[in-house]
Order: C-alpha cells, then structure tokens, then sequence
C-alpha cells in the first residue's frame, strides 16, 4: 500500500470534491466500462456505509475492492472467508504472557481502515456473525472488553450468488449492515479489449496511487452529512419505504435501517455531483442498490430468476407507483 506522503494531510471541501473525480476516474482505469459500479462504490465510502458485491466468478469484483483501498491512504487487510475461519480469526483473541503474567490482546485483521471480506458466504453463519458489531458501531466486543476500530472504517464483500456448495446464505440482519449491494456484470466487448491490452503491458492495479488521506475521508463523510434534504424528499424517501412494507410483491419490507441508509447515500450521491442539496432523482437512482437485498420477494411472485435479480425488478415496478415531488 502507497504511503501517500506526498499528499497535503488535510484538504478543503473543494479540494476534496475534486479529488473524488479523481478517484473515479482512476478506479474506472481499472475497472472499465463500469463507471456507474464504481460511483457506487464511492458512495459507499463517502456515505460510511459497507458494500456488497455479488457477481459471477471472475468480472473484477476483488480488483474492485482492492482499487478503492489503494486510492486513499489508510490501513487494508484482506480476510479470506472459508468454512473453518474462527471468530477470533477475524476480531483477535487474548494471549496469556508469560513474562508479566497477565493476558494481552492481539489485534485481528479487523482493525484496518478498509476490510476486504472475500468470499464471505463461504464462512459459517457463527463467523459472520462476528462483523455485525464492527458494521453497526464501528468497534467489537472481547470478553466484556470493547475495543474501537479505526476510522473510516468500512467492509468490502465479495460473494458468489450461483455456487452454493459449502456456502452459507447471508441472513437478513448481516444483509442489512450493508448499504448498497451492487453487480458488476460482463463488460461489452470494447471494455473487454481494453482490458486484455492493458494486461499486456502491465497489471493497471499496481499502477493506482492514493488521492485522499483517511483523514480526508471522515472529513468528507461529515460533509455529506451536512448536504440539506428537503421535507419534500424526506415524504419522498418514506413513500418509498412504506411502500415496499405495503406492497403485495413483497414478504419482507425496508427497515428503519434502510431508510437512513438510503438518506446517507443520497446525500453522497450529491457531494460526487458536486451539491450541497438532495434531489429527488439522487434517492431515485439509488433506491434499488440500497434497497433490493434488505427486502425479500413474495414467493407468489417469484420466477426463474435469481434472488437478486427478483428483489431488484420488484423495487423497479414498486418506484414506478410512487409519486415524484416537483
């Protein structure tokens, strides 16, 4: 990881703003093609929220991950997810030291700026249980002792929606700890041409260098915070809400969880656009995202279609009957 010496420690809200075209335009050098992903994925960030991807074997979902981490400068961990992986793996455990008698603990890899949890469906529901503390709260819990992580402080999982052998399913409360779910999908083959030349020369990852300090980022997150959201957006926001709870095509409803979520993306969504206000159309174009994996699909309405894929048309036609404020 780039140290980014090099970079001022601290920058203005300009700045930053400018900065962030930057990191999307240097994130989509590596992810091509792709350039909605990568807002979102930047969203995420700026929102303080976590991102899960969920895509096929091999479309850049880990490059994804790794490429937001090493465009700013801060602490990354990769935790590869597998069947035997502990709790204590992840969050640390205490260790007995001999030459003072006492138990210290040791720090597990969960204590970095940004986790890269790959795979996670392929740890036991026990494991994955582990990170709701670190999610919700920012910190974990060891025998009665709590310990603060570090911030920003935000979980990138990948996940493979079509390999189920000796995966465990993400239950719904580890779902709603993440604010945007989100697919990458195959690129066209224009992208994928650009993909196989760069690989030629040299791997674009290694090429990527930080544009912001940590510190910018909480600097940022509280900015977005900051963007106004009108009354009007806030009745537009709960329409929406309400109406997956009321909708027939649906078992399960958004949470209160979700709301908030889907109001801090939408206030990112303006700071990349370079706004200190919502729109409507900002909550428009990230409902799906933040939405589709907190709700679960009525099974009278289910298809062929994968789960995903079944949740997302069902928050498409669950839009189209909410009214847009003027």
């Amino acid at each position: 990881m780039e140290t980014g010496q090099d970079l001022a420690p601290r920058l203005s809200k300009a700045e930053t703003i400018v900065q962030l075209r930057k990191l999307e335009d240097a994130i989509c050098s590596v992810i091509r093609g792709k350039r909605d992903v990568v807002r979102l994925s930047i969203v995420t960030l700026v929102a303080g929220g976590h991102l899960l991807i969920e895509d096929v074997p091999g479309v850049g979902k880990t490059t994804l991950a790794q490429a937001l981490a090493r465009s700013f400068d801060c602490t990354f961990h990769r935790i590869q997810f597998t069947s035997d992986l502990l709790p204590s793996d992840i969050v640390g455990l205490n260790v007995y030291n001999q030459q003072n008698n006492q138990f210290e603990f040791r720090q597990g890899p969960i204590f970095a700026n940004v986790i890269l949890a790959d795979e996670i469906n392929r740890t036991t529901p026990k494991t994955q249980s582990c990170l709701l503390e670190a999610m919700s709260e920012g910190r974990v819990t060891v025998e009665n002792t709590t310990y603060q992580l570090p911030q920003p402080f935000i979980v990138l999982a990948t996940q493979n929606p079509v390999e189920h052998h000796g995966t465990y399913p993400l239950p719904e409360s580890q779902l709603d700890r993440f604010m945007i779910r989100l697919r990458i999908g195959y690129p066209d083959i224009k992208d994928e041409r650009q993909v196989l030349l760069s690989q030629m020369r040299v791997e674009p990852l290694k090429t990527l260098t930080p544009v912001l300090h940590a510190e910018d980022v909480v600097q940022l997150q509280t900015i977005a915070r900051a963007v106004r959201v009108d009354d009007a957006l806030i009745d537009y926001l709960l329409r929406i809400v309400n109406a997956t709870r009321e909708s027939e095509l649906l078992e399960l409803g958004v949470s209160p969880r979700g709301s908030l979520a889907l109001m801090h993306a939408a206030q990112a969504m303006a700071v990349l656009d370079g706004r200190d206000f919502c729109l409507p159309d900002d909550i428009k174009r990230i409902a799906v995202p933040v939405l589709s994996h907190r709700v679960v699909v009525n099974p009278r309405y289910s298809s062929n279609r994968r789960q995903t894929e079944e949740s997302e048309a069902a928050l498409e036609e669950i839009l189209k009957g909410v009214s847009v404020p003027l």
